[in-house]
């Protein structure tokens, strides 16, 4: 009589619930069980796996998810059921909060509208590529009835036209290419069809960083000001508004004059003002202070431990370099403020504040400094950021070394006795 032992492993009894497993005549091997299903349902999943091993630990997470009360979505779910399921047990354990707020309005206002009808496995690269061009092509007021109760625009039969901008319309088709691209993982559809649609690449958003001189005058205008430290900091080193809001005391260095980079500053719709790590691995680094950084942040500790002393009891105590008047954390919104009420008594021309950070490295580059050394002081993930960023600027640079060029090979130029350029140079 053969023992458990003895028997082979795909002809072992599995416990009710366990689901089953077995190989198929393809080689390849196949579980199945029933899992709860969104609807407070319970529907039959089927997983794959090159390894009898690998099949069994799939089925095995799906219904220990289950048993968590986590709906899973199967092949035969809706498109809307699947994101749903997606963006409450999958992406918001992988990305920030922030970030799953935008995936969730994303999802509610457009993707679910648009396909939440859809079957999953009949979903197509037709139906997505129709989607996404109607998103382009329809007032944003008329599908989401948002002027029927203030009797404006599509209601009264003068539509305002509002469509979305094809950055939006590309993040929509992004979130739809990431929970299909989950879904494939998992094994439940054979194919991400999101990924055979192709979108036109949106213009990146212009900017105009200050110029030199406009840079100059900034640095003038905020010398008097409460919070001069954190713009010229902001101006000198490229730093991000959550990496300066986010930076301790003890993230510094004034007497070697340097800066670890590992916290930002963020506002979240649970936590509020929250300290968070940085974005990327790569937003993580240790910068070079400038001088009259170091002049500028050991005049504000001073001026911190004024505000300090004057408040009393009622400071808060954090740590942190840019803080209120009383120790609290700044709110970015009100940084923003701050920062508008600056260009304006110095009379310049009204940019975001995360065009400093842009104007930090586009004077760099037009000082001639290594593309490598300016990716690594503003912290970006690939060096190809940095230059499809500024490509205008070396574009620019370009020009000026054709011109410089072009009159050293000038024969009516201040040099006449140079000899003529003959080589042809391949």
């Amino acid at each position: 009589m053969a023992t458990p032992r003895d028997t082979p492993a795909s002809r072992r009894t599995r416990a009710n619930g366990d689901g089953t497993v077995y190989q198929r005549k393809d080689g390849r091997w196949e579980a199945a069980g029933y899992v709860l299903a969104p609807g407070n349902t319970r529907k039959r999943v089927r997983v794959y796996g090159t390894t009898r091993k690998e099949a069994l630990a799939k089925l095995t997470e799906k219904i220990a998810a289950s048993n968590r009360g986590l709906p899973i979505a199967a092949a035969d779910s809706t498109v809307g059921d699947y994101l749903t399921y997606w963006l409450n047990g999958v992406a918001v354990h992988q990305v920030r909060e922030n970030t799953h707020t935008r995936y969730a309005a994303c999802i509610r206002l457009h993707l679910i509208p648009g396909l939440g009808a859809k079957k999953l496995a009949r979903l197509t690269a037709r139906d997505v590529r129709t989607f996404l061009d109607r998103l382009r092509t329809t007032c944003q007021c008329c599908a989401q009835e948002r002027d029927t109760d203030r009797r404006t625009c599509c209601t009264i039969g003068q539509c305002c036209d509002k469509r979305l901008s094809p950055l939006t319309v590309t993040y929509i088709h992004s979130v739809l290419k990431s929970a299909l691209e989950h879904a494939v993982r998992e094994d439940d559809l054979p194919r991400n069809v999101a990924r055979n649609v192709k979108t036109p690449a949106p213009r990146s958003r212009r900017f105009k960083p200050f110029t030199a001189s406009e840079a100059r005058q900034f640095l003038h205008a905020a010398s008097g000001d409460r919070l001069h430290a954190l713009y010229e900091l902001a101006l000198r080193t490229g730093l991000r508004k959550g990496e300066l809001l986010g930076l301790y005391w003890e993230d510094l260095d004034l007497d070697s004059g340097s800066a670890s980079i590992h916290r930002s500053l963020q506002r979240t719709p649970t936590g509020g003002l929250t300290i968070l790590h940085t974005k990327t691995r790569a937003s993580e680094r240790r910068i070079a202070l400038p001088t009259e950084c170091i002049h500028s942040l050991k005049s504000h500790q001073e001026h911190q431990q004024e505000e300090r002393q004057a408040a009393g009891t009622g400071w808060t105590d954090n740590g942190l370099v840019f803080t209120t008047s009383t120790g609290n954390p700044l709110d970015p919104t009100n940084l923003t403020r701050s920062f508008g009420r600056l260009l304006h008594r110095a009379g310049l021309r009204r940019i975001r504040f995360h065009d400093l950070r842009h104007s930090t490295a586009t004077l760099l580059l037009e000082q001639g400094v290594d593309l490598v050394v300016i990716k690594e002081l503003l912290g970006h993930a690939h060096i190809g950021v940095t230059a499809g960023v500024y490509a205008h600027v070396r574009l620019r640079l370009q020009r000026q070394a054709i011109d410089t060029l072009g009159a050293a090979l000038d024969p009516t130029g201040d040099n006449p006795d140079a000899p003529p350029a003959t080589a042809v140079v391949r």
